[in-house]
Parts: structure tokens; C-alpha cells; sequence
């Protein structure tokens, strides 16, 4: 088995399911990402807080730096993470924190 690159989890996908790939290029990013009920800044919070408590550290990365992106602080995204500690639980927690950390380490991003 061949290593998965995660850096962009929808490229990761296409080649095997390009149906699915074409509903998210079609569906997600227009449609939803794009709706102004909630800002891209706010979605991101939202997706990172969903696949830190769903435990897909696969797509966190991609989404981490997406978030920072979209406006979210590195500061926000550690208080996020020790919040979801309580919920998600600590196992959770603790893996977001160290994919965060490799992700977004100071040399890489400013806040």
C-alpha cells in the first residue's frame, strides 16, 4: 500500500471516487463554504472542532491551515482544542494538539 498524501484531502480522494470529489468541488465549496450565514472563519472553526471530536487527524492538517487561512489564531486553535478536551475527550485532544503543533509551528505561521 502506497503512503496517502493528506495535504489536500479531496486530491487524495479524486482519483478513486471522482464522483465524490466532483460533489464537493460542485456542492461543498460553492454552495456551502460560500453561503454568508456563517463567515469562512467561523466554518473552519467548525471543521476542525468536527474532525478533532470524529477523530480524523487525517484531514486536520489541510484544515488547520486552511483555518489560519480563513482568520483563526494559533491562539484560537489552542483554546479550541483544550475545549474540546472536555468533550471530545483527551485522547482527542492530545493527537490535535500534536498535529497542530507539526502543522502550524511558530517558523511556519504567524499569529
Amino acid at each position: 500500500m502506497s503512503a496517502i498524501n493528506f495535504s489536500s484531502p479531496r486530491e487524495a480522494a479524486r482519483a478513486f471516487t471522482p464522483k465524490l470529489s466532483q460533489f464537493v468541488d460542485s456542492t461543498l465549496y460553492p454552495q456551502i463554504w460560500s453561503d454568508p450565514a456563517l463567515s469562512p472563519r467561523d466554518r473552519s472553526l467548525i471543521t476542525v472542532a468536527v474532525l478533532i471530536a470524529g477523530g480524523h487527524s487525517e484531514e486536520l492538517p489541510a484544515h488547520l491551515r486552511r483555518a489560519v487561512s480563513n482568520g483563526v489564531t494559533l491562539d484560537e486553535i489552542s483554546a479550541a482544542i483544550t475545549h474540546l478536551a472536555f468533550y471530545a475527550g483527551f485522547p482527542a485532544a492530545i493527537t490535535a494538539s500534536a498535529i497542530a503543533n507539526a502543522t502550524l509551528n511558530a517558523s511556519q505561521v504567524n499569529q
